[in-house]
């Protein structure tokens, strides 16, 4: 069952110490600005959470886990400044992931573009199925990826970033993600991932929560000038995104 909500939904759970965070939305789960501040708030307020030692992050439905962020807002943009808010949606999410207290899980049941590809890889661990190709189709459109370049390369390499971003429109599957480190496990179904999912939380969350809190400081040891980095990549975009060339490339999408 999906959402038919305008805005999306957010919805958590908590169980023994297990935060599950699924958000959805009925055009393949991508993300109105207003669902990227309602995700950032709750990992804010998870983060604080006592309750809470793992986060689990998935998506609704069976097809696809996320298409990155709103296209519909994407076509209103008509400054920079709407440009730049518009952009800082997902970096805001991204700098929520990466300071957030708890271990983050992320479960990819399907495709994934985009902003998606950024959530995965700000992800601390991610279980996949062979049904979660990614793909980067920014400079398809006249943009890029500025915004969660950062987070991709952190977990997959300049190499990997590089094919992704310049065969913009190639889908590379879940073996290949797994093979350039996005994914940890890949999974032939969702209910095998599921499964083994459930496992694993358990097993972290049973471990001792200072010591998982440290090895979240450890694992994003460096990435402290991300508030300010993204917020800049955030303005990158807002400009390009209204140039003439990616006018002209959203103009043939338009309804």
């Amino acid at each position: 069952m999906t959402t038919t909500r305008e805005n999306g939904s957010l919805y958590t759970n908590v169980h023994n110490g297990i935060a599950s965070l699924e958000f959805g939305h009925p055009a393949s789960n991508s993300f109105p600005g207003v669902l990227l501040e309602r995700l950032t708030k709750e990992l804010e307020k998870l983060s604080e959470d006592e309750e809470v030692k793992v986060i689990i992050l998935k998506s609704e439905g069976e097809k696809a886990f996320c298409a990155g962020a709103s296209f519909d807002e994407l076509l209103a943009v008509e400054n920079m400044q709407q440009g730049k808010v518009f952009f800082s949606g997902f970096a805001n999410v991204i700098n929520a992931m990466r300071s957030c207290k708890k271990l983050i899980i992320g479960r990819i049941h399907g495709k994934t573009v985009g902003g998606g590809v950024g959530l995965a890889a700000a992800c601390d661990y991610c279980f996949a199925t062979e049904q979660a190709a990614i793909k980067l189709s920014e400079l398809s459109i006249g943009i890029g990826p500025f915004v969660i370049a950062p987070a991709v390369e952190r977990k997959m390499g300049v190499a990997a970033l590089a094919e992704l971003t310049l065969a913009a429109q190639d889908w590379k599957n879940a073996y290949w993600a797994q093979e350039k480190g996005l994914y940890a496990r890949v999974f032939d179904s969702i209910e095998e991932m599921d499964r083994e999912l459930e496992f694993f939380a358990e097993k972290l969350a049973s471990y001792n929560p200072a010591a998982l809190e440290e090895m979240k400081k450890v694992l994003w040891e460096g990435t402290q000038k991300w508030d300010s980095l993204l917020q800049e990549r955030a303005a990158i975009s807002g400009e390009l995104v209204l140039s003439e060339f990616t006018r002209y490339a959203l103009s043939k999408f338009r309804k």
